[in-house]
């Protein structure tokens, strides 16, 4: 399975950006598929999750409200659509795939896949 993110950019505070994941090989459709981010000197951080029907989304306390994340499982493609983006939302997005899924969501570890990551700047 190869994941390759798409879509950062600058941006300034209040605004929007759509990142987008594209995966190919594998079966997309099976898996749980999520959003992480990494800011300089921080560690990788959950920021949202979509199960493989889309019927089942969790999110980040810090970003609950304001990203949307969804799947198109035709096109084998994942989004993150963020809205009212502030500066402490600047890091790199990477989007990973969980083949078989489980309740451990938020932690890096529990995934088998990664995107190359894409970078989202917020100013202020």
């Amino acid at each position: 399975v190869q994941l390759q993110a798409y879509g950062g950019g600058l941006v300034q505070a209040g605004g929007s950006l759509r990142l987008s994941c594209a995966a190919s090989g594998g079966t997309f459709s099976s898996y749980t598929m999520s959003w992480f981010r990494q800011a300089p000197g921080k560690e990788r951080a959950f920021v949202a999750a979509i199960w493989w029907s889309g019927g089942r989304t969790v999110y980040a306390d810090s970003v609950k409200g304001r990203f949307t994340i969804s799947r198109d499982n035709a096109k084998n493609t994942v989004y993150l659509q963020m809205n009212s983006l502030k500066p402490e939302d600047t890091a790199v997005y990477f989007c990973a795939a969980d083949l078989y899924g489980s309740n451990r969501y938020s932690q890096p570890d529990e995934y088998d896949y990664w995107g190359q990551g894409t970078l989202v700047t917020v100013s202020s």
